[in-house]
C-alpha cells in the first residue's frame, strides 16, 4: 500500500526527525515521488501545496527543477493562493539562464495591469528578482505607469523594480527620468528612499541623467537639511540620529552629482559642514553618516576648510574604541595623504600609536599610512618610531616594514652617516626580511662615502661579531671588511669608541662565517672573497688564507669551488699580479652619467654603421654558410646583411653578428566586448621563431563605479586549430580603472587558416550575474597569414 502524501508541516517535522542523512534522503525521495505523481495527474486544487513542499526541498539543497513548469501554471491561475506560491517558486527555481523564465512575461504583464495591489506586488517582486534583459525591455512601460500610481505600496515596489531594470539594461534610463523628478516630492519614506536609489543608479550609468539631475541638487540639499534639523519621522530615527539610511543615500547621490562640478559643489558646501558638525558620534549610526559626509567632501570640489574638517573627523575616528571605525579611518586617510598631506600630518602621533594595535589589519594600515607620512622634515622622528615597531612587529609585517624604512631612508636621508646607521639597524633587526637589492644599495652607499669608510667597517665588524645569522648583514660586513680591512686594523676612527682588532681575530671571524651552517652559498662567496682581498691588506703571512682557499677547491657548490680554484691559481701562478687584481673596487655611479655614456656609445655606433659602404655577394654567402653551421641545417634561415670588402667594414659587421633581426610589424589590438564600463581587449604576438603559434593576451578592464567579481573568460576555436589557455591573473577587476585581469591564449595554426574565436564571459557586476557568449571573426589578417 502506497503511503499518502504528507502535508508541508508534517514533511518538515519528519525531515527534522531524521537521525541520519540516509533517512532524510529516503523521506525526501518518497515525497518527491508523490509530488511528481500529483503533477502528472494535474490536480489543480492541491498543486500549490505540492509546489510549496517542493520549494522546501529545494531550500534543503535537493534537485527541484521538475517544478519549473508548475510555477508557470500557478502564476497563470486566477486564485491568489496559487499566484503567491507560483511567483515564489519562479523566484527560487527560475533565472535568466533557463529559457522557461521568458514564458512568464505575459503573465506578469497581465498581473501588472489588473489593478489588484497584492498581485501587482508579487509580479513586481518576481520581476526585480529574476527579470532578464529581455523581460526588462518588454515590461518597462508597465513599470513606468506604476511609478505614478496612487498606492504607495505599489509605487515603492515599482521603484525598486526600476532600479533592477536600470542595472540590467542601462539604455532604459530615458524611460525613468521624468517620473523621478515628481517622486522627489513624496513624503512617504519608502518611496523617497527608493527614488534616491533609483536616481543614483541613473546618474552612475548615464551622463545625460547626471546632467539632468544636477538641476535638483538644491532640492536634495533641502531634504537633507530638513532631516538634520527637524527630522523626518521618529519611527525612522536610530540611536538619536534622524533616518541615517536616507541621509547616507542622499550623501552618496550628492557625491556623484558634485564630482567635477563647481556649481553643485558650492551649493552643498554649507550643508556638508552642518552635517559634519551637528551629527552625534556616540552611536554607530552617527559615525556612518559622518563617514559618508567625509567621502562626499573629499570627492567634490569642496572648500579647503571643509577638507580640513573632514580630515579632523577621520582623526577623531582613530580614537574610537571600535576597531572597524579605526580601520575605516586609516584607509580613508591613506587615500587623502597625497592630496591633503599637511592636514593628515597633524594626526601623525595618533597614527603612530595605531602601530601597536593587536589587530593585524589595523597595524598594517597604520604602517602604510606612517610610511606615507614620512618627509624630509620628520624623517628622523618617524624612523625612530618605525625602527622601534620593527623590533616588535609580527613576522608577517616585518618584510613590509623593513622595505618601507629602507625606501624612506633612501629618499629623505639627511646625511650619509644617518642613512648608513638606519640601514645597519634594519639589517641587524630584520636582515632576513629585507629586499634583495638592500645589500647592493648599502655597499654602493658605503663605497661613495669615503670619509665614512673607517666608521662603516668598524660598525659592521662589531655587528658581525655579535650575530652571524642575518645573511644580508653578513654579506655587507664581509664585503666591507674585504675592501677596508686595513682601516679596521688601524683603529684611528674617532667617531666611535676605540677598538683594538688584530689580524687573527678578523680572519677567525671570516672563517667562522664560512663554517657556519647558517651561511648561504652567496654569503660564503662574500667571505671567501673578503679573505682573498685581506691577503693584500694585511701585513702578516698569507699561509692561513691560502689554506682556507685550498679547502674550498673541493666544495660541492660549483660557484664557491670555481672561486677557490681561481684564487688558488692566483696565489700559485700570478702572485705578482695579485695586489693589482685585488685592489679596492671603484665607485659605481648610479646617476644619469652612466645613461649619458650609453647614449653616446649608441650614437657613435649608429654613425659608424651609416659610414659602411655597399657589401659584396661572395662575403655574404660565406657569412650565410657560417650561420648555417651555427643554426644547423635550417632551410628557413634569414640572410644577414652582406659584408664590406674592407677590413674595417668586416670588423664592424663581425661585431654586429649577435644582433637579432628586426622585429616584425606589430599586430593591432582588437576590442571585442564592452558593457557598462567593462571592456575586453585582445593583443596579438606571433613569435618569429614559430610563425604557426599565435599568442593572444586578453585584457579585461573596468571603468565603472562597481567592482567586477568572479570574472571567468572561456574560449573555443575550430577543430583545425589547437588552443591552450593559461590561468588568468585574477578574478576581480577593481572599479575606476583598477588593476586589469590578463589571460594568455596559445593558438597553434599550422595551416594558416583564418582564426575564429568563440568567447564566453561570466562575472558579477553591480550585484548582478552577467553571462555573454559571442564570436570574434574579425581578427587582424596579420594574426594568421
Amino acid at each position: 500500500m502506497v503511503a499518502p502524501s504528507l502535508k508541508l508541516q508534517d514533511l518538515i517535522e519528519e525531515i527534522r526527525g531524521a537521525k541520519t542523512q540516509a533517512q532524510e534522503r529516503e523521506v525526501i525521495q518518497k515525497e518527491c515521488a508523490h509530488i511528481r505523481a500529483s503533477f502528472r495527474d494535474g490536480d489543480p486544487v492541491h498543486r500549490h501545496r505540492q509546489l510549496a513542499k517542493l520549494l522546501y526541498v529545494h531550500m534543503l539543497g535537493y534537485p527541484a527543477h521538475f517544478g519549473q513548469m508548475e510555477c508557470l501554471k500557478l502564476i497563470a491561475s486566477s486564485r491568489f493562493t496559487d499566484k503567491r506560491v507560483g511567483y515564489l517558486g519562479a523566484m527560487l527555481l527560475l533565472d535568466e539562464r533557463h529559457d522557461a523564465h521568458l514564458l512568464i512575461t505575459n503573465s506578469i504583464k497581465n498581473d501588472l495591469s489588473q489593478g489588484i495591489q497584492p498581485v501587482q506586488g508579487l509580479a513586481l517582486c518576481t520581476l526585480s528578482t529574476m527579470g532578464s534583459a529581455e523581460m526588462c525591455r518588454d515590461l518597462a512601460p508597465e513599470v513606468e505607469k506604476l511609478l505614478l500610481q496612487p498606492s504607495p505600496y505599489v509605487r515603492k515596489k515599482a521603484i525598486l523594480t526600476a532600479v533592477h531594470m536600470i542595472r540590467k539594461v542601462p539604455e532604459l534610463s530615458s524611460v525613468f527620468l521624468p517620473p523621478c523628478v515628481h517622486l522627489l516630492h513624496e513624503r512617504h519614506h519608502g518611496i523617497l528612499l527608493g527614488t534616491i536609489t533609483l536616481i543614483t543608479e541613473l546618474c552612475e550609468r548615464s551622463p545625460a541623467a547626471l546632467r539632468h539631475f544636477r538641476k535638483v541638487v538644491p532640492q536634495l540639499v533641502q531634504i537633507l537639511r530638513t532631516l538634520v534639523t527637524t527630522g523626518y519621522s521618529t519611527e525612522h530615527s536610530i540611536s538619536g540620529v534622524s533616518d541615517p539610511f536616507l541621509q547616507v543615500q542622499i550623501l552618496r547621490l550628492l557625491r556623484i552629482l558634485g564630482r567635477n562640478h563647481e556649481e553643485s559643489s558650492e551649493t552643498m558646501n554649507d550643508l556638508l559642514a552642518q552635517v559634519a558638525t551637528n551629527t552625534d558620534t556616540s552611536r554607530n549610526a552617527g559615525n556612518a553618516v559622518l563617514f559618508e559626509t567625509v567621502l562626499t567632501i573629499m570627492d567634490i570640489r569642496s572648500a579647503a576648510g571643509l577638507r580640513v574638517l573632514a580630515v579632523n573627523i577621520l582623526g577623531r575616528f582613530l580614537l574610537n574604541s571600535d576597531r572597524n571605525i579605526r580601520y575605516v579611518a586609516l584607509t580613508s586617510l591613506l587615500r587623502l595623504v597625497q592630496s591633503d598631506h599637511s592636514a593628515v600630518q597633524r594626526h601623525r602621533p595618533t597614527v603612530v600609536d595605531c602601530l601597536q594595535e593587536t589587530d593585524a589589519s589595523l597595524s598594517r594600515r597604520a604602517l602604510e599610512l606612517s610610511l606615507a607620512l614620512v618627509n624630509s622634515s620628520n624623517v628622523r622622528a618617524m624612523m625612530q618610531e618605525l625602527q622601534a615597531f620593527l623590533e616588535s612587529c609580527p613576522p608577517d609585517l616585518r618584510a613590509d616594514c623593513a622595505s618601507g624604512i629602507l625606501l624612506a631612508a633612501e629618499r629623505f636621508a639627511p646625511t650619509k652617516r644617518w642613512h648608513i646607521d638606519t640601514i645597519l639597524h634594519v639589517l641587524t633587526t630584520a636582515g632576513t626580511h629585507v629586499r634583495d637589492d638592500a645589500v647592493a644599495n648599502l655597499t654602493q652607499l658605503i663605497g661613495g662615502a669615503q670619509e665614512l669608510h673607517a666608521y662603516s667597517v668598524r660598525r659592521l665588524y662589531n655587528a658581525l661579531a655579535e650575530d652571524i645569522s642575518q645573511q644580508p648583514l653578513v654579506q655587507v660586513a664581509a664585503w666591507c671588511i674585504g675592501e677596508y680591512g686595513d682601516l679596521l686594523l688601524e683603529g684611528n676612527c674617532e667617531e666611535i669608541e676605540p677598538l683594538q682588532v688584530d689580524e687573527e681575530e678578523v680572519l677567525a671571524l671570516l672563517e667562522k662565517v664560512l663554517q657556519s651552517h647558517m651561511s648561504l652559498p652567496a654569503t660564503r662567496g662574500y667571505a671567501l672573497t673578503a679573505l682573498m682581498k685581506l691577503s693584500t691588506r694585511l701585513q702578516g703571512d698569507n699561509n692561513r688564507i691560502r689554506q682556507v682557499v685550498s679547502i674550498y677547491k673541493s666544495c660541492l657548490d660549483v660557484e664557491l669551488q670555481q672561486r677557490a680554484v681561481e684564487y688558488d691559481t692566483l696565489f700559485r701562478k700570478y702572485d705578482h699580479m695579485r695586489a693589482a687584481i685585488l685592489e679596492k673596487m671603484p665607485l659605481v655611479e648610479r646617476d644619469g652619467a652612466q645613461a649619458d655614456e650609453e647614449a653616446k656609445e649608441s650614437k657613435a655606433a649608429a654613425q659608424l654603421s651609416e659610414a659602411v659602404p655597399a657589401p659584396t655577394e661572395p662575403q655574404a654567402s660565406q657569412l650565410l654558410d657560417l650561420l648555417d653551421l651555427l643554426d644547423g641545417a635550417s632551410g628557413d634561415a634569414q640572410h644577414p646583411p652582406p659584408l664590406d670588402p674592407s677590413p674595417g667594414g668586416a670588423l664592424v659587421y663581425l661585431l654586429d653578428l649577435p644582433c637579432a633581426p628586426p622585429p616584425p610589424a606589430p599586430i593591432p589590438d582588437l576590442k571585442v566586448f564592452e558593457r557598462e564600463g567593462v571592456q575586453l581587449n585582445l593583443s596579438f604576438i606571433r613569435p618569429p621563431e614559430n610563425p604557426a603559434l599565435l599568442l593572444i593576451t586578453a585584457t579585461a578592464t573596468n571603468s565603472s563605479e562597481g567592482d567586477v567579481t568572479d570574472f571567468i573568460c572561456q574560449a573555443a576555436v575550430p577543430k583545425s586549430l589547437q588552443l591552450q589557455m593559461q590561468a588568468p591573473s585574477g578574478n576581480t577587476v577593481p572599479a575606476r580603472g583598477g588593476l586589469p585581469i590578463t589571460q594568455l591564449f596559445r593558438i597553434l595554426n599550422p595551416n594558416k587558416a583564418p582564426v575564429r574565436l568563440k568567447l564566453r564571459l561570466t562575472y558579477n557586476h553591480f550585484h548582478q550575474s552577467v553571462q555573454e557568449i559571442f564570436e570574434v571573426n574579425n581578427l587582424p589578417v596579420e594574426s594568421w597569414q
